[in-house]
């Protein structure tokens, strides 16, 4: 049986060993809920960030800097919604172990809400994956399984959970699902909170990047759902399945590379992305990715990784479609998590040397449009 077809049915632990009347056991997870709601109500929100643009071209360009999150990235709120459908579904047990296919801030996130509640964590990773990532993972009090085939992530996951009595978080199918996309402080709730006193609060387009496709899924369909205009582009990196299988309609799409850009970028097409949802998708180089969180640097004097990136090379495109056809409006982008954790990579020379990539050109394509708003790439 597969990960995804064992997942459809509950996990060990929430099928027989505890009694779901316990007094013990309801006094641990109405706790439990309580900790991780809690953890929200004492976060203040996130920034929106404006990114500097001329003022002549009637345009605002936004980023929500979801890397002051507690856990320094968007996954804190993933992660915090994963816990409480685990946690109101019955599926996350006292003492019993979190389980997730993730070497990245997926993985970070869950194992701080983990230890929030006080269940062991386990992260399913590449053995490939760098010492700074186990390290995150590590001082959020979580433990990481190495594995020498990526693509066996998921099974391994699914097959610890089965043999622990735990649970498999599984982000990649249920990401969508577990946020509640009409409302309750969501990022979509939360972007049109913050915009309702500029300029222009009803952004004409929003941009986002795909790992588990859970948060695209959120933000379109909160904008259906409240009856806005805004468009919803999703910006997919090299070495990614999303754009194909959008593009062709074709849910069994795939890709044989592995992406270089963290977080972002599938192999396969995940459950929870919802390609039907969205409005447009851009393949954006790997390059261009990187120069755009080079620029990001130059802008606002901050860093930040490699899906920023690729999110803000689209977001510029679409403003510079709005400046060539007269249009004013706003568009928001996300600043998913901090460059720091990434500094021997998309800011490291040696690295893009290693990797033949050339973002000169691109650099060249931003910094050109941001002084002429011609775009030139």
């Amino acid at each position: 049986m597969s990960s995804r077809e064992q997942q459809t049915r509950p996990s060990v632990a929430a099928t027989g060993d505890t009694d779901r009347s316990d007094p013990a056991y309801r006094a641990w997870l109405k706790e439990a809920v309580r900790k991780v709601q809690a953890d929200a109500n004492r976060s203040a929100d996130t920034h929106l960030l404006l990114f500097p643009l001329p003022e002549t071209w009637g345009i605002d360009l936004y980023l929500k800097d979801e890397s002051t999150h507690p856990t320094g990235s968007l996954k804190h709120r993933l992660a915090r919604s994963l816990f409480l459908y685990g946690l109101c579904n019955g599926w996350i047990r006292p003492g019993r172990p979190v389980i997730e296919a993730s070497s990245g801030s997926t993985a970070v996130s869950e194992a701080y809400f983990a230890r929030l509640i006080g269940v062991p964590f386990i992260a399913v990773m590449p053995r490939t994956t760098s010492r700074a990532k186990t390290e995150l993972i590590e001082f959020q009090g979580g433990t990481c399984h190495l594995v020498d085939d990526p693509a066996t992530v998921y099974d391994v996951s699914a097959a610890l959970a089965a043999e622990t009595g735990g649970h498999y978080m599984d982000q990649f199918t249920y990401a969508e699902r577990a946020t509640d996309w009409r409302g309750n402080n969501n990022i979509a709730e939360s972007i049109y909170q913050q915009l309702r006193l500029e300029r222009y609060p009803e952004p004409a387009w929003i941009v986002a990047t795909a790992g588990t496709g859970g948060t695209s899924a959120t933000l379109a369909r909160y904008v259906h759902y409240m009856q806005y205009d805004t468009r919803i582009c999703v910006a997919d990196p090299e070495n990614s399945c999303f754009y194909d299988g959008w593009l062709a309609g074709d849910p069994c799409a795939v890709s044989e590379n592995a992406s270089r850009i963290e977080g972002i970028g599938r192999p396969r097409m995940e459950p929870s992305f919802v390609p039907g949802a969205i409005d447009r998708m851009m393949k954006v180089p790997d390059a261009a990715t990187v120069a755009a969180v080079r620029a990001l640097e130059g802008a606002i004097g901050r860093k930040a990784g490699g899906s920023t990136g690729t999110g803000l090379w689209s977001a510029l495109k679409i403003v510079a479609e709005m400046v060539a056809e007269g249009r004013t409006g706003s568009v928001v982008t996300l600043i998913c998590d901090p460059g720091d954790r990434y500094l021997d990579k998309y800011y490291s020379d040696e690295w893009l040397a290693r990797q033949g990539l050339d973002i000169a050109p691109y650099r060249h394509a931003i910094d050109g449009f941001l002084r002429t708003g011609r775009w030139s790439c």
